[in-house]
């Protein structure tokens, strides 16, 4: 089976292709000659998630598959959510948005959070959405050269590690993504 993963992020694209079994054929948008930036201006996770699938099968014609992922922390009444990569400014990076987390969580001693990650499928025309999500806590400082995004600072749910501290092989069973992937792969068999 060959499906487009609707995104231009080589992480998250090395992370899916790890994840789902070798008998889907991941393509990027590059491979299928597009470099069109898709603007995310759903106001949920699910909504962002439909968009990029739909755009992909409309403008290209072809089975697709796109995510859109959100750290909810609880102290922060879900924050950044649907913002999770544009948390800390437009212009912002990886970097800037988890110094933001920590800043926000100066002196909180409750920080759980979770990952929290949807998927949409477009197959044949047919919409369907999966989500998965991981529970953990925020750390205190960034720990660990793995990962990419808020990876430093989530600490997963049973581990004192953060995803950054984990090796791939361990995160990639546990993590949102992999979770979401999962349901993905029930729905394609």
């Amino acid at each position: 089976m060959r499906l487009v993963f609707a995104s231009n992020n080589a992480h998250k694209l090395q992370e899916v292709r790890q994840i789902l079994p070798a008998t889907c054929e991941v393509l990027s948008l590059r491979d299928i000659g597009c470099t069109d930036e898709i603007e995310e201006t759903g106001e949920t996770l699910e909504e962002n998630s439909l968009i990029k699938a739909q755009y992909i099968y409309d403008k290209y014609g072809v089975d697709c598959f796109a995510d859109d992922t959100g750290l909810e922390i609880e102290a922060l009444n879900g924050k950044p959510g649907v913002r999770t990569a544009r948390w800390a400014g437009e212009d912002a990076n990886a970097v800037n948005n988890r110094q933001k987390a920590l800043r926000e969580l100066e002196g909180i001693t409750h920080r759980d959070a979770q990952f929290r990650t949807v998927v949409t499928l477009i197959r044949g025309g047919k919409v369907q959405q999966v989500e998965g999500v991981v529970r953990g806590r925020i750390a205190t400082e960034q720990r660990g050269e793995g990962g990419f995004g808020y990876d430093p600072i989530f600490i997963p749910e049973g581990y004192e590690l953060t995803f950054a501290e984990l090796p791939p092989e361990v995160k990639n069973t546990i993590s949102h993504r992999a979770r979401a992937m999962a349901e993905l792969n029930k729905i394609i068999r």
